[in-house]
């Protein structure tokens, strides 16, 4: 069975499959796993105590597959369903094997995750693949899911991540993942914007589509503003984020401030680039506790 369409060979099917691996979009919800996880560990005495970098692992893992379904299925359906990608370096037979591989592999992480911690976190853990395996075809449709789709993920990779570890939830972790829902919403939606004229030529409806890309810039915007001022108003009123949390939105806000004088393609890498520092210095705060 050919699995590559450019190429014969184990060397190039490899190259074929690895190509679906997309570190820009897949750093993003596996980092928010390992944030979650970080964040739970808080519960204890010490992060030596509370952290199980074995169940971190395999929830990151389950992530992963869950990503890896999602650009397969995006490539399978723009290339051979709706004819809209000039080339895939997939063949069907291939896109078919990696989606179902990569699917066998994310459910063997998700009994995994049941077996070792519980019900609960398998069922926190399964919105990623469904998330993944359906927005190509279908969530992406609509202005709605099309925008939330990949930010719920990372949101509920964030949720997974820490419930995992800590076999409960708290207002904070599900406060964090509500930020980064709405931050990353604004993005996804200067994003979508960058195809505005080809999207609007075949009907696909996403915000710029619907409201026109000038009020569409606004309302991007005006959610990752919101997203930031919620980080604040977390690090200073709620236990498990320490005060220096509120550095991260003056990181992205700079950022976003010189993406607000660029254009789509490059505001939508600043933006997320911005949103890897924003984690980044999460992160750091969470782990280190400066002045905590």
């Amino acid at each position: 069975m050919d699995i590559a369409r450019h190429g014969d060979g184990p060397l190039a099917a490899v190259r074929a499959l690895l190509s679906q691996v997309h570190p820009v979009f897949m750093l993003p919800p596996l980092s928010a796993s390992l944030f979650g996880a970080l964040l739970a560990a808080q519960r204890s005495v010490g992060f030596a105590a509370g952290f199980d970098p074995a169940l971190a692992a395999l929830h990151v893992l389950a992530a992963f597959f869950a990503l890896y379904t999602a650009h397969v299925t995006d490539g399978y359906v723009d290339f051979y369903v709706r004819e809209e990608d000039d080339d895939h370096p997939l063949t069907l037979a291939g896109c078919r094997l990696a989606r179902a591989g990569a699917s066998v592999a994310f459910f063997a992480c998700l009994l995994a995750v049941g077996w070792a911690v519980d019900a609960v976190a398998a069922a926190l853990t399964l919105p990623g693949w469904l998330i993944g395996y359906h927005h190509a075809p279908t969530l992406d449709t609509n202005p709605v899911t099309a925008t939330v789709g990949y930010p719920t993920g990372i949101a509920v990779a964030l949720v997974g991540g820490y419930y995992v570890q800590a076999t409960a939830l708290s207002a904070t972790v599900v406060a964090l993942a509500g930020v980064f829902l709405v931050v990353l919403s604004g993005i996804k939606v200067i994003d979508d914007a960058q195809d505005y004229d080809y999207d609007r030529s075949i009907d696909k409806r996403t915000v710029a589509v619907v409201v026109g890309p000038e009020l569409a810039y606004r309302a991007a915007y005006a959610l990752m503003a919101t997203g930031m001022v919620a980080v604040v108003a977390l690090a200073v009123g709620i236990d498990g984020i320490p005060p220096t949390a509120a550095l991260a939105p003056v990181v992205f806000g700079s950022v976003a401030l010189v993406a607000t004088r660029a254009g789509p393609e490059l505001a939508t890498m600043l933006l997320i680039r911005g949103s890897y520092l924003f984690l980044a210095v999460l992160l750091a705060t969470v782990w280190f506790r400066p002045l905590g």
